[in-house]
């Protein structure tokens, strides 16, 4: 090839590449850069940073809330209460990027004709430096779609999205913590409850199990239907005030609250504290008196539903636990005569015998389903059944002792080492009885 044309190929290949480095160089500058007609940020800071805020009017209410030394946000003026979590997120993050919509002016300054001197809302936000920072919200724009806004001693005047004023415009109300009490759930040691008794108001505690289970231990040591827990724990976690009662209604409803007819008590205790609310019924509304706030306060009908029960309605009133959980062994003892089965790896045995599986199955469906249709206190005369089960993989045994009642055709059962007593209705052990009486040995040659 010709020199010439091999050093031109050169220098230009040279100048090429140096165009392209130039380029990319100058694509990096430019990465994490707004363009360059891109509407100003506003405000950029991060909600870590924020200490204080200060939402002021020039007619109403100017609330104020503050990061405190305890790590939580409380609320000190118009007076102190504590601050909802959320809400205060819901400020600091629009803190964080508050873009502007347009540039109206760059050295505005007649703000008076946007509501803005004096401001229709001022948010002064101080961060941990001590810095203060004065966001000004004045008039809605022609449209109605924005406002305009601008920084305290910034020029410039701006447009923002209208969306913006119902996450800034808060007052206490809108900012305090709504509900009725603060615990964790899953944490909870014990709850105790009061609820309508046989004969007035009466008190259960329930202690926590495990992770998931839970014991009634008060009045007596009895088995608690822990779903039926779960759900006061719930709907209290999720209990708040109604803030839109006037505040005529709230201390009509406190003279009154002391005399109103009891809905319930509950008291729930966690590795913090312990904390409490109790419920009244005020004419057609629920009010909750609770240890947590201050006052007497309006709340929805799902609470009064869940604690308007009786004590016994937490009580369990499954005969057996195994539940879903198969057993390995049951004994079935009627009158005179016992059989037990056993299961010996997939197959169930009586007596050196291999027993029909599908016999088997239906009588064991009839113990788990078999249930109390009351509660009693007496009537239990000497067993005419006895049944033992054992589950979990032999660590469960649950031994039932099934008597005719006193008084009438029903059933009297009792768990052996616990108290209280169940009714069972006389069809459900007939049908027991049937099922035990059901199970057959496996014929030779059937299909397992």
């Amino acid at each position: 090839m010709n020199p010439v044309r091999m050093l031109i190929a050169a220098v230009l290949l040279a100048g090429l590449t140096g165009v392209v480095w130039w380029s990319n160089k100058d694509e990096k500058a430019k990465e994490g850069k707004p363009a360059a007609d891109a509407p100003p940020v506003i405000l950029a800071i991060k909600p870590d940073q924020v200490k204080q805020i200060d939402i002021k009017r020039p007619a109403g209410e100017s609330t104020s809330v503050r990061f405190n030394d305890k790590g939580k946000w409380e609320i000190t003026t118009p007076k102190p209460l504590l601050a909802d979590p959320t809400e205060i997120t819901k400020l600091t993050t629009d803190f964080a990027n508050l873009v502007s919509e347009r540039l109206v002016d760059a050295n505005a300054t007649d703000f008076a004709a946007y509501g803005l001197a004096p401001a229709k809302l001022e948010v002064d936000i101080t961060t941990k430096d001590g810095k203060v920072t004065k966001l000004l919200i004045g008039e809605r724009t022609p449209t109605e779609s924005a406002i305009y806004a601008r920084l305290d001693g910034d020029p410039r005047l701006f447009t923002i999205s209208g969306s913006h004023q119902a996450t800034l415009d808060k007052t206490s109300k809108d900012l305090r913590e709504k509900h009725l009490l603060n615990f964790t759930g899953g944490r909870l040691m014990s709850v105790e409850v009061t609820a309508k008794g046989k004969s007035g108001p009466e008190t259960a505690v329930f202690n926590r199990v495990g992770e998931t289970d839970w014991e009634m231990v008060k009045p007596r040591k009895m088995r608690a239907d822990g779903a039926k827990v779960d759900e006061i724990v719930s709907k209290l976690k999720l209990t708040e005030m109604d803030t839109n009662v006037p505040e005529a209604d709230l201390k009509a409803a406190a003279a009154r609250f002391a005399s109103a007819p009891l809905v319930g008590i509950v008291k729930v205790i966690d590795a913090v504290a312990a904390q409490s609310i109790e419920l009244r019924k005020i004419d057609k509304f629920y009010y909750a008196k609770s240890s947590a706030t201050d006052g007497v306060s309006r709340v929805g009908n799902d609470l009064g539903d869940v604690l308007g029960k009786s004590i016994d309605d937490y009580r369990n009133t499954k005969i057996f636990d195994f539940a879903f959980s198969d057993p390995t062994k049951v004994s079935f003892q009627d009158g005179g005569q016992t059989t037990t089965y056993e299961k010996v790896k997939d197959k169930w045995m009586a007596n050196g015998k291999e027993m029909d599986a599908t016999g088997l199955q239906a009588f064991v469906d009839r113990l788990r389903d078999l249930s109390a249709s009351k509660f009693v206190d007496s009537g239990f005369t000497k067993a005419a059944i006895t049944i033992t089960v054992t589950s979990n993989d032999g660590r469960r045994t649950e031994t039932v002792d099934l008597a005719p009642a006193a008084a009438g055709a029903d059933y009297i059962a009792q768990r052996r080492g616990e108290e209280g007593l169940y009714e069972i209705a006389a069809d459900a052990v007939m049908q027991l009885r049937q099922s035990a009486g059901d199970v057959k040995e496996a014929q030779a040659g059937a299909k397992k």
